[in-house]
């Protein structure tokens, strides 16, 4: 399935595009680490816990091991495939906006900010305009997003 299925509303979805670019970004720098630890888990030897309560024994404990460990490898690298999908479609886009407009998309829609609490303060200061000029400004750049990610708006 396309990446740009998720997103069909094209003004909503270009704002969802935006929150989830750090997601993916995280996803693509650690995935290899979270793959090689559930590598690590797969191969180990469970040592005895002392709790107090009676275990019964499991002759196919290490077997279950693996295969969660082999389910939780095929999750990681799904999610990573979808990751380098979503930034194959995303970062051309992305790439292709101004300085201006980036900066004013970030931080309207950053992670920090939940719908611009105190965004368009800090657009107004960068760019020495009033509130309606800030909103402005940042619809216009959504709307060049818009056009860029999925064509005609």
């Amino acid at each position: 399935m396309s990446i740009i299925w998720k997103y069909l509303d094209k003004r909503s979805a270009a704002v969802d595009a935006l929150k989830d670019y750090s997601s993916m970004k995280f996803i693509i720098d650690h995935t290899d680490e979270e793959i090689k630890s559930a590598y690590e888990k797969m191969g180990g030897i469970s040592s005895p816990q002392f709790d107090g309560m009676p275990h019964s024994h499991n002759p196919q404990a290490g077997e279950e091991r693996i295969v969660k460990g082999i389910e939780e490898i095929d999750v990681l690298k799904e999610r990573y495939r979808q990751a380098v999908e979503y930034m194959a479609w995303f970062l051309p886009a992305w790439e292709e906006l101004s300085g201006d407009e980036r900066y004013v998309l970030e931080t309207f829609y950053g992670e920090g900010n939940e719908y611009g609490a105190n965004a368009i303060l800090d657009i107004c200061d960068r760019f020495g305009i009033e509130r309606s000029s800030a909103y402005n400004r940042k619809n216009r750049a959504l709307s060049h997003l818009v056009v860029l990610l999925f064509g005609k708006a």
